[in-house]
């Protein structure tokens, strides 16, 4: 029995544990779920609710496409070297949808799990962008199957923003081989000079609002 409850954890036919919230971190029901939200106590992905806020859903909004992949551009950069500081990073992750449970979510997992809590203790004393920042561990492991299968395809999501299901907002390419390639020479510099080093500066981000 405790074998087939271990390996049904977290999935469909969890009849105690939400399924949705193991898988992507969020429900659309919240406390209102009829299952169990466990919370991790260790993890490697830690994730920041509603940290982007997103100009493309303010009705005020008056940038063109171009501006707002600059501003996309400008808060991933920033956020990217930020979480760096707290250890090496193997994912940022940023939600474009539209629903109460995953609008603006930020998720980053870590190489390792001591790097999570350390950025989690960290940023919940911190404000971003003149509101304060909320943090917690999250449950999420693989992105592939929290993130929607449709939403990079050539027919796209048919449910849009408010899909249940994590639509990634990727930087544009020329951001990401920047960060990319400085990634790379931190790692080298780190393999060089590790003993020496007690924690190798981060890329430096273009604009700053930590």
């Amino acid at each position: 029995m405790a074998n087939y409850l271990a390996s049904i954890f977290g999935t469909e036919q969890d009849k105690v544990n939400c399924s949705f919230y193991y898988k992507i971190g969020a429900c659309r029901h919240g406390d209102r779920c009829s299952r169990k939200h466990v919370k991790p106590t260790y993890s490697q992905t830690i994730v920041l609710p509603n940290l982007y806020q997103n100009p493309a859903y303010d009705p005020k909004n008056r940038m063109d496409a171009s501006q707002l992949e600059f501003h996309f551009d400008a808060f991933y950069e920033d956020i990217f070297c930020e979480m760096f500081k707290y250890g090496e990073l193997e994912e940022l992750v940023v939600c474009d949808n539209n629903n109460d449970h995953l609008i603006g979510n930020v998720y980053a997992r870590f190489k390792y799990e001591d790097s999570a809590q350390a950025a989690c203790d960290a940023l919940n004393s911190r404000w971003y962008a003149a509101r304060p920042v909320y943090c917690e561990l999250s449950p999420v492991t693989d992105f592939r199957e929290a993130c929607c299968r449709q939403h990079n395809s050539a027919e796209g999501c048919l449910r849009g923003g408010f899909c249940n299901f994590i639509h990634r907002k990727m930087p544009s390419d020329d951001l990401q081989r920047d960060l990319d390639l400085a990634v790379k020479k931190w790692r080298q510099l780190r393999g060089r000079d590790e003993r020496s080093v007690e924690r190798s500066p981060s890329p430096e981000p273009v604009r700053k609002r930590f």
